[in-house]
């Protein structure tokens, strides 16, 4: 295909050898900016390249790519491609090591990550920016983290002092993830609680655990049967004032394409007035969005 021809000047290499050490988006097509690739993401997972389709690609072309990233991270030692276009986003090795395990850096933190054995890693790279904003403004404060995942933000959190964070997820595989990358980074658990709970059955128990001084809220879009944030995010908006302190912070996501940031902006106008915004996070600037359909991050403070 041509357009996968052009791909190699729109790659953003690490340009240090520091640089180089750290977990990042390499090439984001899925924001519509480059014509023809919107199919195709490229991450460096050191000594990882995952090159990932959302549709096929001819397995000749995606070898000559992985050759030519390989002469671009001398430090590689796998090239794996996914497919994300099929149900269960199986992975190939295409050059290297068939690594499956490792630990990633970001910044001054690790994290774990897996690869062939779900569809996600384990960590969204767009979310580096917010994970950073939370470890720079967590110091004594006690942190409600919705939505946990592996738990990338209470690793965050903690490293930025917070007084105690409160995970809360549906997965207890991923909770036990996060437990290990708060071990990962020699964090003390003592600070830090997983519960496995429908958090939308849950708010008095919020209440009873709270008052939080920082809420983050990294819904996903849709999960069968769990969480329809279209329709579900209000029912969390609407009941701030149950569990969250005086004068709170919330770190509030939203990933849905179809969903600007004015959802969040004007249902918080009606639903949590007395919250202002003060901040709004923007991705890596390798995430280019050509349609605004990427992920929004927006700060609020109860004033």
């Amino acid at each position: 295909m041509p357009a996968l021809s052009q791909l190699p000047q729109h790659i953003q290499l690490p340009k240090t050898a520091a640089d180089l050490l750290q977990a990042q988006r390499l090439f984001h097509g899925r924001g519509h900016a480059y014509p023809g690739l919107h199919h195709l993401t490229i991450d460096w997972l050191p000594p990882v390249i995952l090159i990932t389709l959302f549709a096929p690609e001819p397995l000749a072309d995606i070898e000559i790519l992985a050759d030519y990233l390989l002469s671009q991270l001398p430090t590689a030692k796998s090239v794996q491609l996914q497919h994300r276009y099929q149900l269960s986003g199986p992975v190939d090795i295409i050059r290297g090591e068939p690594i499956t395990q490792l630990a990633i850096q970001e910044g001054d933190l690790h994290f774990n990550i897996s690869l062939g054995q779900a569809r996600n890693t384990g960590l969204f790279l767009d979310m580096r920016n917010g994970r950073r904003w939370v470890q720079d403004n967590s110091q004594n404060k006690r942190v409600l983290n919705l939505f946990a995942y592996t738990c990338g933000f209470s690793v965050a959190a903690i490293a930025g002092n917070a007084k105690s964070v409160l995970n809360i997820d549906m997965s207890s595989p991923a909770l036990n993830i996060g437990r290990e990358n708060h071990r990962l980074n020699r964090q003390s658990l003592e600070q830090v609680r997983f519960e496995k709970l429908d958090i939308f059955k849950s708010f008095s128990r919020f209440k009873k655990r709270g008052p939080f001084d920082l809420l983050i809220c990294d819904p996903p879009t849709l999960q069968k049967g769990s969480v329809d944030i279209a329709k579900d995010y209000p029912k969390i908006l609407r009941r701030l004032d149950q569990f969250m302190a005086p004068g709170a912070t919330l770190l509030l996501c939203l990933n849905a394409p179809e969903l600007n940031r004015d959802y969040l902006l004007e249902h918080m106008a009606e639903l949590a007035p007395r919250y202002t915004l003060i901040e709004e996070i923007q991705s890596p600037e390798v995430y280019l969005e050509a349609e605004g359909k990427g992920l929004k991050i927006l700060c609020f403070k109860n004033n």
